[in-house]
């Protein structure tokens, strides 16, 4: 046994270098004076035996160097603290370790043993160790026994014997020496000895509890048997189960010094049992943050119902579940449920579903399809009393009643019976969904849900559901999601790996591989960083999906350092209930820098960035595309952006601050630049040149600002004479508003640099 490594307790004391100020020359208390400074102590830097070392001259009859820190005595521990010393000049003094023993209320506990033996210095230059052992029982070689009542000590050495010697003393070294002392008895009880009869029937909860009190840090054996136990029962020490145990579902067996899979496992005789029984102590405050699966995978039939299993609505603490896989074995529990009803619908209630048919068969967190209901609409929450369904998301076209379909995906890890989760991670965890199921459904509401270092691997239906606001400040990181349809055309695959209602989400580091969609994003923001999405198919001349959706219109995101391959982002107001625009912020809000963007074998009008207005007179109002790569292989494409009017187009005479900037193409038709500088060139003298930048102008929208013009080589007349004229220009010109007319005071010919913009700035 080591408390500094199984208690994670702090032993050492720092080195002299670091300070003299938490060196104590009394007995090391609060207040107590202090080496720092004083005239009889000094640093040596580079001691021929000790490195760094204090020099101190002895003073007093007793001349003490105690720690300030408050090193931490347990039940059960022994420290051996060791000092070594080698007397340099005058008098040579003894030597002994000794220390000053502290309370719970932090007052002295006297009468106890507080000094080892004495060694006496008896030659310069000499280096001597002393040692001393000191543990709250009366055992063979313990120095200084201390009992129970001491919780830490202020340790040291003193100096005895004649003053006026010069010392020196290396660092010195605390250790947690408890195994020493294992070896004195068995360092095993057995529960049968405190009445534990181990039939199955009989309640051996206070046998355990009389086991575990008495262990003192021994190890409680549970021998070959079934332990029935009623009620909740709590080990603080280690436990070893060469027999099982039940216990009814809402008691919970707290394994505090061995909290992880592997016990869980041996107690319950059952590896799904255990992981359930140590996520409820998990969540039942076990002092302990973390259950580690042990690398272990286990089988599974059906989803793991978090609330269910853990008898919890609410957790608002950090919790991890970690380092394991989850595999979904092939069960009818999996499968999906489908439910139609008819149901009506208002606007001015957003999100809610009324006057629902069947509701008592509708089930929260189902998927709802219908006409008018954008991607990733779920069911929140049912109300069967009211017939009332509470959605994630609004509806942007739905008819006041009609039919709609609500389907029930099942999952690993299913939190949707909770009210509220928060700070619960998952790490280092693989699900192996094998198309049986679909991987984590988040809570209804909650905040910052993190997914670390995990894989999930072929999901039936989705990766990562949110079913409302469990995705606030959703972090998902260096996690790869493999998708179950990677052999399938785009056009055919229905999968998601993750969706986002809430703001703050971060996405980074992950890799994401052939879904139907990477993720269906509202709120805003949303930080996406460092991902490589990749929807490809192995068709040719295929049509690509979206990567990214953004279905809140004005998004306040970056996308940065992606690889984005095969996909688009589309910026879309699908979850409005009220489409046309009206007092909102406009499509916009975006910083779409330094990512790579590739395309391979897809259809010509394929493009990189598509804004999908759902209601008219929408517009774009703060969108950055900078520095990015774009690249077309087998076969060009005609341009990196659009806009998708199936539903409405874009008003472009309200554009604002669209910039597109820095970016390469290759094997695109028609580069993208705004504001855009171009040079015109008119070979016979006119008095109204037609400038057309509109094929590099974003989402062909109007030529709206000329920002400058600069002529180039001069202008001349029809003769040939230079004229010196400064035109002006007329914007959104011509059918399309997409062109410049310049017009000038006289028939003029030449060139002419302009710079023109499709947004007016401000």
């Amino acid at each position: 046994m080591n408390k500094a490594v199984t208690d994670g307790l702090a032993l050492m004391p720092p080195a002299f270098e670091f300070g003299l100020d938490v060196w104590s020359s009394e007995d090391g208390t609060s207040g107590s004076a202090t080496y720092d400074g004083a005239a009889n102590a000094a640093l040596v830097s580079a001691d021929a035996d000790f490195g760094g070392c204090l020099e101190l001259v002895k003073n007093d009859t007793e001349t003490k160097l105690r720690y300030m820190g408050e090193t931490p005595l347990l039940p059960g521990m022994y420290l051996r603290i060791t000092a070594r010393v080698k007397a340099i000049s005058g008098n040579l003094p003894s030597v002994r370790i000794a220390g000053w023993a502290g309370n719970a209320s932090n007052a002295h506990v006297s009468g106890l043993t507080e000094i080892g033996s004495e060694v006496a210095l008896s030659s310069y230059g000499e280096v001597v160790e002393v040692s001393a052992i000191v543990g709250s029982g009366t055992r063979g070689g313990v120095d200084m026994p201390w009992g129970l009542t001491p919780i830490y000590g202020h340790f040291g050495i003193d100096l005895t014997g004649s003053n006026g010697g010069t010392v020196r003393i290396d660092d010195i070294v605390i250790e947690d020496v408890s195994s020493f002392f294992l070896r004195d008895s068995t360092g095993i009880i057995d529960v049968r000895d405190y009445g534990a009869i181990g039939d199955g029937v009989s309640d051996d909860a206070a046998a355990f509890d009389a086991a575990n009190d008495a262990a003192n840090g021994r190890t409680v054996l549970v021998p070959e048997g079934t332990y029935y136990l009623g009620s909740t029962t709590t080990f603080n020490t280690d436990v070893r189960f060469d027999g099982t145990v039940t216990m009814p579902s809402g008691a919970r067996l707290v394994l505090r010094n061995n909290f992880e899979l592997n016990s869980y496992k041996d107690a319950f005789g059952d590896e799904v049992e255990g992981l359930k029984r140590g996520i409820q102590a998990l969540f039942n405050f076990t002092d302990h943050e973390s259950l580690d699966l042990c690398g272990r995978r286990v089988e599974l039939t059906e989803p793991l119902d978090i609330a269910a299993i853990t008898g919890k609505s609410t957790l608002e603490v950090r919790r991890l579940l970690k380092n394991g896989q989850l595999n979904a074995e092939s069960s009818s529990a999996w499968d999906t449920e489908e439910v139609t009803s008819t149901a009506s619908y208002s606007a001015n209630n957003q999100r809610e579903l009324t006057n629902v048919a069947n509701i008592a068969n509708i089930q929260v967190g189902s998927l709802v399809t219908g006409n008018g209901v954008g991607r990733e609409v779920y069911v929140r929450a049912v109300d069967v009393a009211t017939e009332t369904v509470t959605l994630n998301q609004p509806l942007y076209g739905a008819n006041s009643t009609q039919s709609y379909t609500f389907k029930r995906f099942k999952y690993i890890l299913d939190f949707s019976g909770m009210s509220k989760c928060s700070q619960f991670q998952l790490f280092q965890l693989e699900f192996l969904c094998d198309g049986h199921c679909s991987a984590v459904m988040l809570p209804p509401s909650g905040n910052n849900f993190r997914i670390a270092d995990c894989a999930i691997k072929s999901p039936k239906d989705r990766g990562v559901t949110s079913i409302g606001g469990g995705c606030q400040d959703l972090h998902i990181d260096r996690t790869a999601f493999v998708s179950n349809e990677q052999s399938w055309p785009v056009v055919d695959r229905t999968s998601i790996a993750f969706n986002i209602n809430a703001n703050d989400g971060k996405i980074r580091d992950n890799r994401f591989q052939r879904f139907g969609h990477t993720g269906i994003i509202y709120g805003n923001g949303h930080l996406i960083t460092g991902n490589h999405w990749f929807q490809g198919d192995n068709e040719t001349a295929s049509p690509r999906s979206a990567g990214l959706v953004f279905t809140y219109a004005n998004a306040k995101s970056i996308i940065t350092g992606n690889y984005i391959d095969n996909a688009f982002i589309e910026m879309t107001n699908e979850h409005d209930a009220e489409p046309d625009f009206g007092s909102e912020y406009a499509f916009g809000g975006l910083t779409i820098t330094g990512n790579i963007f590739t395309v391979n074998d897809s259809t010509t009008d394929f493009a990189f960035i598509v804004v999908t207005p759902y209601g008219t007179d929408h517009y774009i109002q703060g969108l950055s595309v900078q520095n990015n790569v774009f690249k077309s292989l087998n076969g060009k494409i005609d341009r990196i952006e659009k806009v998708d009017t199936t539903f409405a187009d874009l008003d472009y005479s309200l554009m604002r601050n669209v910039t597109f900037a820095g970016n390469t193409f290759n094997g695109i038709d028609q580069n993208t630049i705004n504001p855009c500088s171009l040079e015109f060139t008119q070979d016979t003298a006119a008095t109204n040149w037609v400038l057309d930048p509109s094929g590099y102008l974003p989402f062909g929208g109007w030529a709206r600002v000329v920002e400058s013009l600069v002529v180039r080589n001069g202008l001349t007349n029809a003769y040939g004479n230079d004229v010196f004229a400064t035109p002006y220009a007329t914007v959104n010109y011509g059918a399309e508003s997409n062109q410049v007319r310049l017009t000038f005071p006289e028939p003029v010919q030449g060139k002419i640099q302009m710079v023109a913009r499709v947004d007016r700035p401000l």
